[in-house]
C-alpha cells in the first residue's frame, strides 16, 4: 500500500511539471474525463494483452525444423464465447455511458445566460444581452450556466474551450448551441478547432472567468451601449418590419409577441418550433415558411443585414416573449 501511495504521489507531482491534460475548470469536465480515462485504460489493457499474446505464441508455437507439420487445430467454444461476450458487453458500456453523457452536456439549463458568438475569418465576435461586444474574448461569471448560440459568416469554424471540455461546430447559415458553467475564476484558452483557412492558427482568444461582482462591475463599465434586445428594436423599426409585425396582430404579418418557443402551423400542415434557427430562416429567407392566413409578401433581408443584426432582431424577439409571460402573470 505504501509502494501504490509513493507511486501515485510521484505520478501526480509529474503531471503537475509534465500536465497529461487541460485544467479541469467546469461541471462537464469531470463527466468528460472519466470517460476519457476509460477508455484510455480499455485501449492499453487490450494493447497489452494482445502484443503480449502474440509475442508468447511467437516463442512458443515458433517452427524448430524446416520439415515440421503444425498440429491441427479444434474450435474451442468457451474461447470463441468469451471473446464475443466481453467486448460486446464492454462496447454497450461505453455506448451508454457516453450516450447519457452527450445528451446531459447537450441541455442547456433553463436558467442559462446566453451569449452570441458569430465565427469569422479568422476572429471570433462575441455579444453579451447587455450589448457588450469582444473579440477573441470571452468575460463570464463563475458559477452561472452560460449558453452560447453561434454561427458563421463565411466557412466552417469549430468552438473549443479545452479547460471546459466544450467543443461545438460553427457553421454559416444555421445556428448552433454549447453551454458551460465554469468551476473556477482563471483564464482559458479558446480555439478555433477546425481548419478554416490560411491563418486558423490565428483564430485563438481567451475566456476570463470572473466572480458574479466583478463580472457585473465589467458589464457595467462597459454597458454605454443599447442592449441587444434594444438595438434589435431599432434595427425592426428601422427596416419597417413594425408595419407588417403590428403588437395587436392588425398587420399584413402575425405579430411577433409571445410567438418565441411556440409551435407554429405551416401551410402544409407541419408543426415548426419557432426557435433561433426559424426566426433566422423568417429573415433571410421568408418564402420558404409559409403560414396560412398571410400572403408571402415579406421581403427577403438576405444580404442587407449582417450575422450581428440578425442576431439582435432575434433577441427582440425573444424579449417579446418575455414581456408575454410577464404580463400574463400579473
Amino acid at each position: 500500500m505504501g509502494l501504490l501511495q509513493s507511486g501515485l504521489k510521484y505520478f501526480e507531482a509529474a503531471a503537475l511539471v509534465f500536465p497529461l491534460k487541460p485544467t479541469a475548470a467546469s461541471t462537464i469536465a469531470e463527466g468528460v474525463d472519466r470517460l476519457y480515462y476509460f477508455l484510455t485504460a480499455i485501449t492499453l489493457f487490450f494493447t497489452i494483452l494482445i502484443f503480449a499474446t502474440i509475442f508468447v505464441f511467437m516463442i512458443k508455437f515458433r517452427r524448430r525444423a524446416p520439415q515440421e507439420i503444425p498440429a491441427d487445430t479444434k474450435t474451442y467454444l468457451p474461447l470463441e464465447l468469451t471473446w464475443t461476450i466481453i467486448p460486446t458487453l464492454i462496447t454497450a458500456v461505453i455506448f451508454v455511458w457516453a450516450s447519457s453523457l452527450y445528451v446531459r452536456n447537450s441541455r442547456p439549463p433553463h436558467a442559462s445566460t446566453e451569449i452570441f458568438v458569430v465565427g469569422k475569418q479568422w476572429m471570433w465576435h462575441m455579444q453579451h444581452p447587455e450589448g457588450v461586444r469582444e473579440i477573441n474574448e470571452l468575460h463570464v461569471p463563475v458559477g452561472v450556466p452560460i449558453k452560447l448560440t453561434m454561427t458563421s459568416e463565411d466557412v466552417i469554424h469549430d468552438f473549443y474551450i479545452p479547460a471546459f471540455r466544450v467543443k461545438h461546430d460553427v457553421t454559416p447559415g444555421r445556428y448552433s448551441s454549447l453551454w458551460f458553467e465554469a468551476t473556477e475564476t482563471g483564464t482559458y484558452h479558446l480555439f478555433c478547432a477546425q481548419y478554416c483557412g490560411t491563418d486558423h492558427s490565428k483564430m485563438i482568444g481567451w475566456v476570463y472567468v470572473m466572480s458574479p461582482m466583478q463580472y457585473a462591475e465589467w458589464v457595467s463599465s462597459g454597458s454605454n451601449t443599447q442592449s441587444m434586445a434594444q438595438q434589435g428594436e431599432h434595427l425592426f423599426n428601422q427596416l419597417g418590419c413594425a408595419s407588417c409585425h403590428a403588437r395587436d396582430n392588425t398587420g399584413r404579418g402575425p405579430s411577433l409577441a409571445g410567438i418565441y418557443g411556440t409551435e407554429q402551423k405551416t401551410k402544409s400542415g407541419e408543426l415548426k418550433l419557432v426557435d433561433e434557427n426559424f426566426i433566422r430562416q423568417s429573415i433571410v429567407n421568408p418564402n420558404s415558411i409559409a403560414l396560412p392566413n398571410y400572403a408571402p409578401i415579406m421581403p427577403t433581408f438576405q444580404g442587407q443585414v449582417s450575422e450581428e443584426q440578425v442576431l439582435q432582431l432575434i433577441a427582440y424577439v425573444k424579449s417579446l416573449s418575455g414581456e408575454e409571460r410577464t404580463s400574463k402573470a400579473k
